[in-house]
């Protein structure tokens, strides 16, 4: 059993340089994406990420807020599958929140660009993997 989930968990994703994120489609089907990290994290309930707000991934989640995020450290075979709803955030300050230099390059209407978004996920639930069993916890609300 984990001594201290949040900072074992936390640890192993502010390592990763890829999140995997989970939505479900139009026909009830699982999706699975590769992702840059989030952005921003509150403890290991709450994710920001960028995103387009055309993408289908975020049709997606507007669709059926049902979602999942992983992170996995292939250097020691562990990982983190952390369960809970994802939202498409379009608000001034949730953009401003995640903003970078740089992001022009994929929203070069900037900051305010119509196709930026912030993907905000919150987590209810997890498992974790590590020394060839697993573990579910719940995530503590804030």
């Amino acid at each position: 059993m984990m001594r201290d989930p949040e900072q074992t968990i936390g640890n192993l994703i502010d390592r990763q340089n890829t999140s995997f994120v989970g939505s479900v489609d139009e026909d009830g089907y699982p999706e699975v994406k590769a992702m840059l990290p989030p952005r921003k994290r509150e403890g290991i309930r709450t994710f920001y990420f960028t995103s387009n707000t055309s993408s289908m991934r975020a049709a997606h989640y507007r669709a059926h807020p049902q979602a999942c995020i992983y992170f996995v450290d292939r250097r020691f075979f562990r990982g983190v599958m952390l369960k809970g709803t994802m939202e498409v955030l379009e608000d001034a300050w949730a953009k401003e929140l995640i903003w970078l230099d740089g992001d022009e390059t994929y929203y070069p209407l900037g900051v305010t660009d119509p196709d930026y978004c912030v993907l905000r996920f919150t987590a209810e639930r997890g498992r974790y993997y590590q020394n060839f069993s697993s573990e579910d916890f719940a995530v503590p609300a804030v």
